[in-house]
C-alpha cells in the first residue's frame, strides 16, 4: 500500500517584508495563515466566498481575496497586509485619507477597503469617481460609508499621483 501524502507541510511566506516558517495544512487558506498561524489580524474574515472583500490583500502588489487562495500559492511571493502599510508611526497614504474623510464608521471593512484602495491607485485606476466606485466594488461596506470612502481614495490618489 503506498503511503499517505503528508497533510501538512512547512511553507515560507514573506509577509509585510518578513519571512516567516510556518506549519500549514495543505487545505490552509492565505487568510487563515496570516490570521491563525502568524497572528496579523488587520486582515478580517467576512464571507470565505471572495465576494465581500474584507480579506483583501497585495500579493506581488496586486490585489487578492486572501479567502480564495491557498497559502502555499503565496510561497516565494510579497504579500503586503494592512498591517505592512505603514511605516512606523507614520500612516499610508490611504490610510491617513481614511481618517481625514472618516471613511469608515464599523471599522471591519476598513482593512479590506484600504487594501483595494492601495492597489487600485498603484494600478492607475482611481482616476474618477465612478472608476474608484468600480474598483471597490468588489468591498462591501454594511455600514454604508461609501461616500466617505470614494473621496478618501479620490484625496489618496491625488497625493501619490
Amino acid at each position: 500500500m503506498p503511503p499517505e501524502p503528508a497533510q501538512s507541510f512547512a511553507v515560507t511566506l514573506r509577509v509585510n517584508g518578513q519571512s516567516f516558517e510556518t506549519e500549514i495544512d495543505a487545505r490552509t487558506t492565505l487568510l487563515d495563515a496570516l490570521r491563525d498561524r502568524l497572528h496579523l489580524t488587520g486582515t478580517k474574515k467576512g464571507c470565505a466566498l471572495g465576494q465581500c472583500g474584507a480579506c483583501t490583500v497585495l500579493l506581488d502588489g496586486k490585489r487578492v481575496v486572501s479567502c480564495l487562495m491557498l497559502a502555499a500559492m503565496a510561497e516565494g511571493r510579497e504579500v503586503t497586509t494592512i498591517e505592512g502599510l505603514a511605516r512606523g508611526d507614520e500612516l499610508h497614504p490611504v490610510q491617513a485619507a481614511f481618517v481625514e474623510h472618516d471613511a469608515f464608521q464599523c471599522g471591519y471593512c476598513t482593512p479590506g477597503q484600504i487594501m483595494s484602495a492601495v492597489g487600485a491607485i498603484r494600478e492607475g485606476r482611481a482616476g474618477s469617481d465612478d472608476e474608484i466606485r468600480e474598483q471597490l466594488s468588489g468591498n462591501l461596506c454594511r455600514c454604508g460609508a461609501y461616500a466617505n470612502i470614494v473621496a478618501a481614495v479620490r484625496d489618496a490618489a491625488t497625493r501619490e499621483a
